[in-house]
């Protein structure tokens, strides 16, 4: 492996910061320093705002509106992005330097089929004619695990769960080989069965052709996976830096030891099943497929249903776990029940009333009692709103607040989720990704939901902020006698919030149970695959780190 004494990244004294209105600059990125040599890798670690995806833009040379380069030098592959042009940080992007997003839904172009869009660039940076373009695309989905590599292509980016979305955005970064990759929580949307094929990839691909790689990450155990070195941020500066084994075994910085322990605690029971509860949610025989398109318009698909004959109860106060492998028909279910989409047949109520249709046919009351929280929160916000309108527009619709009482209400439900006053003024893409989805958390109870779909709530979220939104979405349940679905691939966090928890593969129901009951005897052996993927111990080398999946811990 070739030395960093002829780096590919060169970053000295880089400080990148927002103007506000009056012309005064926020530093987010503050004289932050480092170098990576080709074939090295090295992480981004930090809590929710620590400034490591803006770092990690940068190397792109992309800022968020309103951003500017505000000292210091960065050359990558020998240009110096702080101050080239255009043309040559776009001769970068695509062929030298790739980047995979944090949020697929977002980079992935909504009208366009996912096949169609890696096509592009490999037509556009490769110059492959079309035959070849999708051979090569069919050949980099089935090295991504991506199921039906020769159809799934066809479909949009709406009709992929969330790991597949990721999976394609990373196939489309991988695409022209590129000499350096940059991953911002690049498996935050992946079950651990998928991830931990998704990091195996990433690595063969470092090793095999040489190429650099950043990753930024709230997992330390992704870190400890992947990566040589690692690089710790802090309110835009870095505390402290040097090998992953190092680091991990003896960090030297508290706020190091800080991020190290903070994992969530499940070392008690997993909550007890209330046997009394009264029905909220019954859906009985719930079945949906997704469409194909044909040449002059939507056709009727005779495949394999994304949800088939599905059965579930939800009690009032009660959380229900609902975990799966990527595609296994989680986040549907979650849109089904919020209206998103409607079911191709099935009984759904919630008590009385019927929620078959689609939420625009809903009563506006109806509609209030039912809210998600998605699972990409830059996506589920307006670019256009600030954070103080998002959270105001349920306030005022459903409860006809004035603007200073919604605006007292939204900066209470801000402060809930430890964001200040001063956030309500930003707009989305000010935020970090875990500062979106905090934001977008505190929307939904803006509406006082009977019923709140968290589809990956704490996927953007580093461990010790998940586990501060977790407790306090599980106080606000309880005080309001909020019934929870939580959809994730996290174990850890249905261990800790659900009572009852539902397996999906393939859109059937494998199995359901107590949430200690199935989690101690899996009874399915796909359930058991699951478990066993999520309570693995990482390992540096030939020692076992310090970082273990909480689940372990709990089984």
């Amino acid at each position: 492996m070739q030395q960093a004494s002829n780096p590919i990244i060169e970053c000295s004294g880089l400080s990148i910061g927002y103007a506000d209105m009056l012309g005064k600059v926020a530093r987010v990125v503050d004289e932050v320093s480092f170098r990576l040599g080709p074939g090295q890798s090295m992480g981004i670690v930090g809590e929710s705002g620590s400034g490591k995806s803006t770092l990690a833009r940068a190397l792109l040379g992309y800022l968020r509106g309103g951003g500017r380069f505000d000292g210091g030098r960065l050359l990558v592959d020998g240009i110096e992005i702080t101050s080239t042009t255009f043309t040559s940080i776009r001769s970068l992007r695509g062929l030298r330097v790739a980047m995979v997003p944090q949020n697929p839904l977002a980079s992935l172009t909504y009208h366009m089929p996912v096949g169609r869009q890696v096509e592009e660039v490999l037509r556009s940076r490769r110059g492959l004619v079309r035959v070849e373009a999708e051979r090569r695309v069919v050949e980099l989905f089935a090295e991504m695990g991506l199921p039906h590599p020769e159809t799934i292509g066809r479909r949009y980016p709406h009709q992929l769960s969330g790991g597949q979305r990721q999976r394609v955005v990373i196939a489309a970064a991988l695409a022209c080989d590129p000499a350096l990759l940059v991953l911002d929580e690049p498996t935050t949307a992946l079950d651990k069965t998928t991830e931990a094929q998704v990091l195996e990839l990433i690595q063969h691909m470092r090793v095999a052709r040489g190429a650099a790689l950043v990753l930024v990450t709230h997992d330390l155990n992704v870190v400890a996976d992947v990566c040589e070195r690692v690089l710790v941020m802090k309110e835009g500066r870095i505390v402290e830096q040097g090998l992953v084994s190092a680091v991990f075994r003896q960090p030297e910085d508290t706020y190091t030891q800080t991020l190290l322990g903070a994992s969530l605690d499940l070392s008690g029971a997993a909550p007890s099943v209330n046997a009394g509860l009264k029905p909220l949610v019954s859906v009985q025989d719930l079945t949906f497929r997704y469409q194909q398109s044909g040449w002059f318009g939507p056709k009727n698909s005779t495949g394999k249903p994304t949800l088939d004959g599905v059965n579930l109860s939800l009690g009032r106060g009660e959380v229900l776990g609902v975990i799966g492998e990527s595609g296994s028909g989680k986040t549907t279910l979650g849109l089904v029940l919020a209206g998103l989409i409607a079911a191709e047949k099935g009984v759904l109520m919630l008590e009385e009333q019927s929620i078959a249709m689609l939420a625009g046919k809903r009563q506006p009351a109806l509609r209030r009692r039912i809210q998600t929280v998605f699972q990409d929160p830059l996506s589920s916000l307006n670019p256009r709103q600030t954070v103080a309108t998002a959270i105001m527009r349920p306030l005022r619709h459903f409860f006809g607040m004035n603007s200073k009482s919604a605006r007292e209400k939204a900066a209470s439900l801000l402060a809930d989720l430890g964001l200040g006053p001063e956030f309500l003024e930003r707009y989305p893409r000010q935020l970090s990704g875990g500062q979106q989805q905090r934001v977008a958390i505190a929307r939904a109870f803006a509406a006082e939901p009977d019923v709140l779909i968290c589809d990956e709530i704490t996927s953007a979220l580093d461990a010790s902020v998940a586990g501060q939104v977790l407790g306090e979405l599980d106080a606000l349940r309880q005080k309001h006698g909020t019934s929870v679905i939580l959809i994730t691939h996290d174990l850890a966090v249905i261990w800790r919030m659900a009572s009852r928890v539902m397996v999906l593969k393939d859109g059937l129901v494998i199995e359901t149970g107590a949430t200690a009951d199935v989690f101690a005897a899996p009874k399915d052996a796909y359930t058991a695959n699951l478990l066993s993927s999520a309570s693995r111990v990482r390992r540096l080398g030939q020692d076992t780190t310090l970082i273990e999946e909480p689940l372990a811990h709990a089984v």
